[in-house]
């Protein structure tokens, strides 16, 4: 009998993070209870995050313990029996007071939804640092530290005592899955298990329509976060020296867009449910990655990446070392470079079988199948 799963992520939602797409998978054979997000910086005292506050306490009221069936958004694929806690936790990384107070709080509630659910004994997954507080509280066999991001680089976070929550995590824990070789080189090679993140492939190599919100004539495409890790010059740059074109872009806009809004071929679509992006990339002439070269991107492994090569669409993209593996299948250019020529070279690259034969073997069910064995080890 697998080791059911008690996994502390992010808010599980309907635009699925790696953690959601391996974990909606291994629960086909394993019960998991899933801890929405506790925290990784204080709360200001501004609108997002009054917002954000609101929100939880409406989960906590409305829902607490409960079942996905016919209330979470669906992933693409079976969710299984996964059920989700949204808890009441004091978001104060770097306090030892907090810390002990989550350990308390977060582990009755915790505990509570564990018996609801018939698990015990359970693997402890945690993809935050801020899970380290319930570490031990909870009867676990082992510990899973999920590292899909370089904490001391993402933004809206408080990196300084999230490292160091991260460091203690990393010791404890019996096995670290890293989803780069970046991320993986930062923990003891003994504990690590290398899983770059996958794709799915059906999803995404599946001819979908057009959505009707598309514009006509060429179109370069963007779908994920529009922040601060893109470079925002680079792409008005060329969406001047490209005016014949349109620049579209899909997703939750968090940062200054300004220079970008003032110009007659850019479009902001908002944000789209996962199921409805292959619609849109299939349907671009270029899908872009126009990433800035930071700390973060550097450690990155972009789902967008793969689901992009999945859809056959051309890609122009900056280079990084996740992109290295499939820059042969890519018109990609050093950060800041000159992206309007990507994009016109990407164009006259053909190759659609090729980019789909590149991720066939990374499909997300081979990828939790690597994890499940990981996992029945421990």
């Amino acid at each position: 009998m697998s080791a059911d799963l008690v996994v502390f992520g992010e808010d599980w939602g309907a635009h699925p993070s790696s953690t959601q797409h391996l974990v909606a998978r291994l629960a086909r054979r394993r019960r998991v209870l899933w801890v929405n997000s506790i925290g990784l910086r204080r709360p200001r005292l501004a609108m997002g995050d009054m917002r954000r506050l609101a929100g939880k306490l409406g989960a906590v009221a409305g829902r607490g313990s409960r079942s996905t069936a016919g209330t979470a958004p669906a992933l693409t694929a079976p969710d299984g029996p996964v059920r989700i806690l949204s808890p009441l936790a004091v978001p104060w990384p770097g306090s030892v007071l907090a810390e002990r107070a989550n350990r308390m709080l977060l582990g009755r509630q915790v505990r509570r939804a564990m018996e609801a659910a018939g698990i015990t004994r359970p693997i402890l997954w945690t993809s935050l640092p801020s899970a380290i507080s319930v570490v031990g509280a909870l009867d676990e066999r082992a510990v899973v530290y999920y590292c899909g991001d370089d904490f001391g680089a993402l933004s809206g976070v408080d990196h300084a005592p999230v490292l160091e929550m991260e460091q203690r995590l990393a010791a404890k824990a019996d096995l670290i899955v890293a989803a780069s070789s970046v991320l993986a080189a930062r923990f003891p090679a003994e504990k690590v298990l290398l899983l770059p993140h996958g794709v799915d492939c059906r999803l995404f190599s599946t001819p979908a329509p057009a959505p009707g919100d598309l514009p006509e004539g060429r179109v370069a495409g963007f779908y994920g976060s529009i922040s601060d890790w893109l470079d925002l010059g680079m792409i008005a740059r060329a969406a001047r020296t490209l005016a014949d074109w349109r620049f579209v872009f899909v997703g939750p806009v968090r940062t200054d867009v300004c220079e970008l809004e003032a110009l007659p071929n850019v479009l902001f679509l908002g944000p789209r449910a996962h199921g409805e992006l292959p619609g849109y990339v299939q349907h671009w002439d270029v899908a872009l990655i126009p990433f800035r070269d930071t700390p973060q991107i550097r450690a990155c492994n972009p789902l967008k990446l793969r689901e992009y090569l999945a859809s056959g669409t051309p890609i122009a993209a900056t280079t990084f070392p996740a992109l290295l593996p499939y820059e042969h299948l890519v018109s990609a250019i050093p950060p800041g470079g000159d992206l309007a020529t990507a994009i016109l070279a990407a164009v006259g690259n053909g190759g659609a079988a090729r980019r789909r034969a590149a991720v066939a073997a990374e499909d997300w069910d081979a990828r939790a199948a690597t994890l499940d064995a990981a996992l029945d080890r421990l």
